[in-house]
Formats: structure tokens, sequence, C-alpha cells
């Protein structure tokens, strides 16, 4: 398939991974082979230079004697499956997603109309970035995934040669956020990469883009949803969001026309060359330029993508994520969802079957995450369980073969 976005590294590269270094050693020390204490003392140099207080250095980094090896083993971790387009969306625009956020933008809507007016940026937008970045703030409840953003990044930066500058920079960042005590060190949670609050903010993003939204001094986007929510629209709104403006259409693509992907074409022209809305709804702007998107390959649906689609990619640089984040958005205002189906391979579950094979998973013991139609390594790891335990083949794929046999075990 043409420019196939994925999340997941390839088979094929994890294989050529594996060869390269062991997840053991993935991770190894610096080339100069100083200790973590050593390293620790040695950055400070660094930090020294953008301002931070030794105060604040020792205060970041009290009680941390050495790397978290949790997160060494999250960068050393190579996925074995990749994600096709419609099951990144099916985990992230659905019956769920939509109606919790529906009743999210009544119970802020003071807020998100505030925050439209000041940022020029739809509410619907914020909500589905919120939707995406954190499920609404549930998974900042889960406490056992988070780390503690200063260690997460110095054990990066100090041993991960990979990601050592992108660390580095970051870990400068955040020392930054330390000091200027917007929020207390106990609180300074994040992924093990280092995203932070409600809407995954890296260091450097939050400096740039954080808002005190609630006026209480401090930009918090762990604890303060206002906070939060404004600052995803100030990201886009200095990215020029416009507003009122489609993020683009989804089309049928008529004969060959997949062979233009990646041009881009005024609206009109497209039109021109065959290209229609499914219902054979009209194009509005029809002298804006859009570039042509095919996801799912040429037998899937088309995309003309405009400006604002370009804009949420600022926020995560993927195809797949501005289109979760297009179309979620699409639905919470009101509007239709897609019209075509994707190309799924025979046997692939739908949506409402994904949610129900965590649920059968769960009621046999196997399963103890959400119940969210996420086909990540949690359920993966029940599946195999029970496939192990009912004498099937072992692949952890969730598949209609093994949700026939979870519901025979109701």
């Amino acid at each position: 398939m043409k420019k196939r976005d994925t999340f997941f590294i390839s088979t094929l590269l994890s294989l050529w991974f594996c060869l390269y270094v062991s997840v053991t050693t993935v991770m190894a020390a610096p080339v100069d082979h100083q200790s973590f204490a050593e390293f620790l003392d040695e950055f400070y140099g660094e930090a020294a230079k953008k301002g931070i207080q030794r105060s604040t250095y020792e205060r970041a980094f009290a009680g941390i004697t050495a790397p978290d090896e949790k997160i060494l083993k999250k960068a050393a971790f190579q996925p074995e499956f990749t994600t096709e387009i419609w099951d990144y969306l099916d985990a992230r625009v659905n019956p769920r997603t939509v109606d919790e956020g529906r009743i999210l933008a009544k119970v802020y809507q003071d807020l998100l109309q505030r925050i439209e007016e000041k940022f020029g940026v739809e509410s619907e937008v914020i909500l589905a970035i919120w939707s995406m970045e954190t499920s609404y703030g549930a998974a900042l409840l889960r406490t056992s995934r988070l780390y503690y953003v200063p260690r997460s990044l110095a054990t990066l930066a100090y041993a991960d040669t990979r990601r050592q500058k992108f660390a580095r920079s970051q870990l400068l960042a955040v020392l930054e956020i330390v000091q200027a005590g917007d929020v207390s060190l106990d609180q300074l949670t994040g992924s093990w990469a280092g995203a932070m609050g409600h809407t995954q903010f890296i260091p450097t993003s939050f400096l740039a883009y954080g808002v005190d939204m609630d006026g209480d001094g401090h930009r918090d986007i762990w604890n303060s949803i206002p906070d939060a929510l404004a600052t995803a629209a100030n990201l886009l709104h200095k990215n020029k969001w416009q507003r009122g403006m489609p993020w683009g259409y989804e089309v049928l693509v008529p004969g060959q026309g997949g062979r233009l992907e990646g041009e881009s074409k005024t609206l009109a022209q497209w039109q021109q060359l065959g290209f229609v809305r499914p219902g054979k709804a009209a194009f509005g702007h029809l002298d804006e330029k859009a570039e042509l998107k095919m996801l799912g390959g040429d037998k899937g649906p088309g995309f003309l993508v405009m400006h604002n689609f370009f804009v949420l990619k600022r926020y995560n640089n993927s195809d797949f994520y501005a289109l979760a984040v297009a179309l979620l958005s699409d639905r919470l205002a009101g509007r239709d969802g897609m019209r075509q189906p994707w190309p799924r391979p025979a046997g692939a579950l739908s949506v409402e079957e994904k949610f129900e094979f965590q649920e059968l998973l769960q009621q046999q013991g196997l399963y103890d995450g959400g119940i969210d139609g996420r086909i990540g390594s949690n359920t993966r790891k029940g599946i195999r369980e029970f496939q192990i335990r009912n004498g099937l083949e072992v692949d952890g794929l969730a598949s209609e073969e093994v949700l026939q046999a979870l519901r025979k075990k109701k």
C-alpha cells in the first residue's frame, strides 16, 4: 500500500533491531561509561546555562540514585503487531468516545465556549484531542502507567543513545517547569517518554503553548482541565488553525484516481477529475487547495485534506492521528461519520465486536484493562492465554474464530 502510516515498527524492523542490539543492552551506558550519579552531576552544567538554580535541580532529583529500569524496557520494546487504519480508528472513533464527548461538551459548555472565543478553535476539535490523548482524562487515573517525568527523561538522556538528544532537550525544559512551580513535584508525571497532563504535552511544547486559563497563576495541564484544554487550543491557534473551515472531505475515488495520491489541487479541480463526496454532497470552498490521501490503500476510501488537517498534524505528525481527530470532531459536532467501508480482511471484527471481545476476556479473568475496543498488548496477552487454554492456534489475534470460542464460554 502507498505511504502506509503506521504507529508501530514493522516485524522486519524488529528483527533488524534485535540483530543490532538486545533488549538488555539497547540502553547501555554512555560511551564514557559514566555512572548515573556522575551523569546527573555533569548535566547540571547544562541546566545552569539555562538558568536552572542548584536548589531546583536538587529538588527535582532528590532521592533518585539510579535510572528507571521500567523506562528502559519501554524504550527497548518493539511491538510485533502493526495497526491498520481501520483498527486505529475503531479504537478511537466509536460510540463510547462519541457519547462521552457529548456528555463532556455539556458539562464544560461555558469553558469550551470561552476557549473557542479566545483561540478560534472549535470546541469539538478540542474535545476530540482530549479523547485521543488521555480518553478525556481517564488515562491519568491509571497511576501505575504514569512516571515521574524528570527521572524518565534523565534515564533516556543517560542510557538511550537513540533518544538522547530529544531527552536532553526535554529534561532541560522540564527543569524549567519545576523552577516555575506550575505543578508540584509529586504531580509532575507523564508517559514513559515525557508526555504530560490531560492533553499530553512534551515539556518543550508545554513551555511554548502552556496557558493559565483558570487564572490561578499556574499553567497546570495535570490538574486543571481549563488549562489543559486551552493549552491544546493555543497550539492549534499558533499554528494557524482556520476557524469555520473544514479539515477536508471523504471522497469517492474515480477509476484510476488513486494514482494521484499525494497531489495537491483545488477542490474545483478535484471535482472536475470526477472526485465526489459520498451521497453527492457539494464541496465547499472550491478555490481551496486539498491533498489526496488514500490511508487504506487503493481499495479504500479517499480523503481530500485541507489546511486544518495539517495543523492537526502539528499536534501529532501522523495522518492516522489527524484523521481520527477530524472524524471524531465531526461526530461530536453532530455531522455524519464515514460513509464508505474500509477494505478489512475477511473475518475482521467490527467496532462493536472488539468491545464484546474485551468484555468476554474480562469475564474469563484474562483481561483487566479498560473496555475501550483497543486491541493492544494487554488484550493480546489475554487472547494468547485463552488460546492456550482452549487448544487454539496461539497468535494473539482478535479473530472471529476466537470471538466465537469466547461466546461459547460465556
